[in-house]
């Protein structure tokens, strides 16, 4: 199988980085081929802006999703996006790796899902009536393909449980694994999640990385989160909320889970 590893932290001798260098040995050595996109080695540009369109009309103002849609359709991207998006097509699953800085990705991660992530790419495609709006959240050019986050942070499990101060994690998580993944089809497992960096000795990195170990040999068997698709019954269309009938009293991220 095909993996693109999205590594994004700007220190290779960091916990992170020997985490990404685990993960790819231990892909390749069961038989996998892999890439990774190691943001900060590559310089990556996080800032979605008129130079993603080199060819558009410069006499008029800078619409981020039309002229993306055109670059996109034109074939006339900027090439590192281009290149990325052929990355993604290639893969079988993706790995998004980062800590989790101030309740979210950092920045340069942000933006190559900004700038990869183009209209006819991920988003704005298929069918939009009244029946169907576009194929996204379960269907779309990534429908098939699988995807995992690999997430670390300072903060203790406790932080982020349901009754944490920093909120549950899978509520931070949601618009990352719902929004950015299953939104253009992927089918998202649960996050493989290290808590209290600064607490690493050696023993505990040898207990995560067999665990990190276990979960990436799982990684084309595991049960991915089930997150209800939009276009298989439960929403109405096009106004895309819940039926009446699908999970009566829920709402919020819990209602979105099957």
């Amino acid at each position: 199988m095909n993996v693109l590893l999205v590594y994004a932290h700007p220190e290779p001798t960091s916990l992170n980085g020997a985490l990404k260098d685990f993960t790819v040995q231990r892909l390749e050595a069961a038989g996998h081929n892999v890439q990774v996109s190691d943001l900060y080695a590559m310089n990556w540009k996080a800032i979605l802006d008129a130079d993603d369109a080199p060819q558009r009309d410069n006499s008029k103002p800078f619409h981020a999703s039309l002229d993306s849609k055109l670059a996109y359709a034109q074939g006339t991207q900027a090439a590192d996006i281009a290149r990325e998006q052929e990355k993604l097509l290639w893969a079988d699953a993706l790995i998004l790796q980062f800590p989790l800085w101030w309740f979210t990705m950092p920045a340069i991660l942000k933006g190559w899902i900004e700038r990869v992530y183009a209209y006819g790419f991920a988003y704005g495609v298929g069918e939009h009536s009244d029946s169907r709006w576009g194929e996204r959240y379960g269907e779309g050019k990534m429908k098939g393909k699988r995807a995992m986050l690999m997430v670390t942070t300072g903060g203790w499990e406790s932080h982020y449980s349901p009754r944490g101060i920093n909120g549950p994690m899978d509520d931070l998580l949601f618009p990352i694994q719902h929004g950015v993944l299953h939104y253009p089809g992927f089918d998202v497992l649960p996050p493989f999640l290290v808590y209290r960096t600064s607490r690493m000795d050696d023993a505990r990195f040898t207990e995560t990385t067999d665990e990190l170990g276990r979960r990436l040999d799982e990684l084309w068997s595991a049960r991915p989160i089930a997150f209800r698709q939009q276009n298989a019954g439960d929403y109405e269309i096009p106004g895309l909320t819940l039926k009446d009938d699908v999970a009566p009293g829920k709402q919020g991220f819990a209602a979105h889970l099957i």
